[in-house]
């Protein structure tokens, strides 16, 4: 009788309460961001004097535009997945597969280029229910799951590809290239843009607009934040936990299949190895941004930052002519860097 008095008289938690955790949560985002950008600016202005001014010639700068779009269009997906908790090591797999495939099926099999790039982003849709079905359906640990496709996907690209590059301008003896339809593929990255802008730029923006407003705006992302905070809380409050982890993978892939045909269309050729050098990259600018391997957090504001800081970096060593062994050795001591500061972050809490 006592404990059903006590019950009944406690006050119910003040609304209050919930506002004041998002604000210090918010707060807490954008002095992470805030920070991201002082060192951005920061580390601009020191190659800026390293390189005599020639870091911020307009052109170099336009280039280290368009790397980094390709850097976070990858990590916003990536983002999606270990907001939910899990982890993906196939999407740089994905990537080569996902161009070699429109390679393939464009100038090999004759295919029109339309339903080339139809049949990448099906086949990106099937790679992400794989991963998503042995790890939330079979069990099994999303690294362990997601570094077997991985390599099944390289061997799958070596496979139709004959260890080959591809490069429609000038395809293989007895094949051709329909003008109209090069054209069009070209237009996906090499249009025109005020003040020269790479036009993967702008399918950068539109494609954090989109992940954003799933993240940060919609129901979607608050279940996914739950799930990847509290997996177990999630099932007991009955979310699709099982669902939601495939839609995680699948948009993974989709992003991966995107960043693919962006460069191939932009660069003009495709070779089996693409894409593996942008894992860690990829990888390091989702941590830096604010991405917890944990779980149950992240921002596209916060990998769009990260982009942009590693995109800074690469660019101001490759300019430096510093050599690619620096360029790697950085970019693992800032990955570890940034997990360390995560972990070290999750015990203060």
């Amino acid at each position: 009788m006592s404990s059903q008095t006590q019950t009944a008289s406690t006050p119910p938690a003040s609304p209050s309460i919930g506002w004041g955790n998002r604000v210090r949560g918010a707060g807490r985002g954008l002095a992470r961001v805030g920070g991201l950008l002082l060192a951005v600016l920061a580390i601009m202005a020191l190659f800026a004097v390293l390189s005599d001014g020639r870091f911020l010639v307009v052109g170099n700068l336009l280039g280290m535009l368009r790397y980094m779009s390709t850097v976070a269009i990858l990590g916003f997906g990536l983002c999606i997945v270990l907001v939910v908790g899990e982890i993906d090591l196939s999407f740089a797999n994905l990537y080569g597969l996902s161009g070699i495939l429109v390679a393939v099926a464009w100038i090999v099999w004759g295919w029109p280029v339309y339903l080339a790039i139809l049949l990448a982003f099906g086949v990106a849709v099937l790679v992400g229910c794989f991963n998503a079905f042995f790890t939330a359906v079979v069990k099994i640990p999303s690294f362990i799951a997601t570094l077997g496709s991985s390599t099944l996907l390289f061997g799958f690209t070596l496979l139709i590809s004959r260890s080959q590059s591809f490069n429609p301008t000038y395809p293989p003896p007895g094949t051709a290239v329909d003008p109209g339809q090069l054209a069009f593929f070209q237009g996906l990255s090499n249009r025109a843009l005020p003040f020269g802008l790479p036009m993967q730029v702008l399918w950068m923006a539109a494609a954090a607009l989109v992940f954003g407003f799933l993240l940060a705006r919609s129901l979607f992302g608050f279940r996914l934040k739950a799930i990847g905070g509290n997996q177990r809380a999630a099932e007991l409050a009955r979310l699709p936990v099982t669902r939601y982890k495939f839609l995680a993978f699948v948009l993974m892939a989709l992003a991966a299949c995107l960043a693919a045909l962006l460069d191939f269309a932009f660069i003009g050729s495709i070779q089996p190895t693409a894409g593996q050098q942008l894992l860690f990259p990829s990888f390091a600018a989702v941590i830096i941004g604010g991405a917890s391997l944990a779980g149950g957090r992240g921002t596209i504001t916060g990998t769009l930052s990260g982009a942009l800081l590693l995109a800074v970096i690469a660019n101001g060593l490759a300019l430096l002519a510093a050599g690619s062994f620096v360029q790697q050795m950085f970019l693992g001591t800032v990955t570890i860097a940034a997990v360390v500061l995560d972990q070290v972050t999750q015990r203060l809490k």
